[in-house]
């Protein structure tokens, strides 16, 4: 089983987080129920959050309570720009850095990763409108424009809203196999196009 961590916090944009969601739980649902990822919300207390569109959510665990994941994914949206200075969380992510297979983000979840600096000497990409953002926060990060996705080893980062599912279905294929992703996409009626350089 593959945990997989997905950071929520008030306004986050709820494609961000809900679309990798969605990606990873539904390669148990063509798979004849067999679960490959357990994919869970995280937020730094229980207290329900307000999305970016107004949608009210309950996070699954806490920073303390959450189980030790494989994958982190954090989503963006306007409230990345408070949780980038939120220091209990930047030593969260760090901590979780030290042992997981991945650690993601999408749209400008990127912030988020680049002031725990963990885009240094890394490619890297981001919502099309905070480009120049990134490259201010993390000004030892290559900002790549106009991709869906930049994987760079264990540090993934995606374009925004959609392209997070992208990048899931890229996890998908990177931690099973690509006909995995495939089938997982063909399921949730995605037309997903592997990116072929990144």
């Amino acid at each position: 089983m593959i945990h997989v961590a997905i950071l929520i916090f008030e306004d986050v944009e709820i494609l961000d987080f809900a679309g990798p969601l969605e990606v990873f739980t539904a390669v148990g649902d063509w798979a004849g129920g067999t679960a490959r990822f357990h994919a869970y919300t995280v937020a730094e207390t229980s207290a329900a959050l307000t999305t970016h569109g107004g949608l009210i959510v309950t996070p699954s665990y806490t920073l303390d309570t959450c189980p030790a994941p494989d994958v982190v994914v954090v989503p963006g949206g306007a409230g990345s720009r408070q949780v980038m200075r939120n220091q209990r969380v930047i030593d969260w992510l760090l901590a979780q850095n030290q042992r997981t297979q991945l650690t993601t983000s999408v749209c400008t979840g990127a912030l988020v990763l680049g002031a725990a600096g963990l885009l240094d000497g890394l490619r890297s990409t981001t919502h099309w409108e905070a480009y120049d953002l990134v490259a201010r926060v993390a000004p030892r990060t290559e900002v790549v424009r106009g991709v869906r996705y930049v994987d760079a080893g264990r540090i993934i980062t995606s374009a925004g809203v959609q392209a997070g599912m992208d990048m899931a279905l890229h996890i998908v294929a990177r931690l099973t196999d690509l006909e995995t992703a495939r089938q997982t996409a063909h399921y949730i009626e995605y037309d997903w196009q592997p990116q072929i350089t990144a």
